[in-house]
């Protein structure tokens, strides 16, 4: 299991997580009761499919070892194991967030992840 997790996530809905002091997930994991995460190899191709284009995100990193049994690795995309948290998510489980501009070729630019 991959220690640490990230969620790509809109800057607005994270400022209300942090306001509310946990976060219960963007649309799509509201509707698919669990929250989407990707490891770091994971990350790039899920901003391509998921967030192409899209500005004022957030890269948040998450330490998997402390969401227990809610955070299940299940397959997705062509059979690999996506981290999905069936719980809210604390924030004290969050270990850094960072923004996830885009650059001049289009693509999100990604800061250094962990494995």
């Amino acid at each position: 299991m991959d220690r640490i997790i990230y969620k790509i996530v809109p800057r607005e809905i994270w400022q209300e997580a942090r306001r509310d002091g946990v976060f219960r997930g963007a649309a799509v994991d509201l509707q698919d009761g669990f929250i989407h995460f990707s490891t770091a190899a994971q990350a790039v191709e899920t901003a391509r499919r998921h967030f192409a284009g899209a500005e004022g995100l957030l890269l948040v990193a998450v330490d998997a070892a402390s969401l227990g049994e809610a955070l299940r690795f299940e397959p997705s995309r062509g059979g690999d194991l996506f981290p999905h948290l069936y719980a809210n998510l604390p924030l004290d489980a969050v270990l850094w967030e960072k923004p996830l501009p885009i650059g001049e070729d289009g693509q999100h630019v990604f800061p250094e992840m962990d494995r």
